[in-house]
């Protein structure tokens, strides 16, 4: 072998350790870029989550929110005030029916039906 030959294997040899070299770099970097982007859009979501649970902590700091849920929940009253108590069957009463009544034909019916 003569020396431009050895010389130009080692340089051919060089070059392609730097390629895979930089290859694996960008890889690398490309990786990094998608999880900063995963992290960013988390940030996002978790900001807005903090929003949303502030404006709720806002909300239940209230004296009026504090009343509401003393009336409902604890079943509480103002002085001079009646408490009216439901039973189960007056609330189901009062309650509007939107129930549809169940479809009572054989499948196949009802697979025509969708496609014809």
């Amino acid at each position: 072998m003569t020396l431009k030959k050895i010389a130009f294997f080692i340089i051919i040899v060089f070059s392609l350790i730097i390629i895979n070299n930089l290859a694996r770099s960008i890889y690398s970097r490309w990786q990094k870029n998608h999880w900063v982007t995963d992290a960013r859009q988390e940030v996002e979501k978790e900001k807005k989550e903090n929003d949303e649970l502030r404006k709720k902590l806002a909300q239940v700091q209230k004296p009026e929110f504090v009343e509401e849920e003393a009336r409902n929940r604890l079943l509480l009253a103002k002085p001079n005030e009646g408490i009216i108590v439901l039973s189960k069957k007056d609330r189901e009463a009062t309650l509007p029916v939107t129930q549809k009544p169940p479809d009572l034909r054989p499948n196949w019916k009802k697979w025509w039906d969708v496609f014809f």
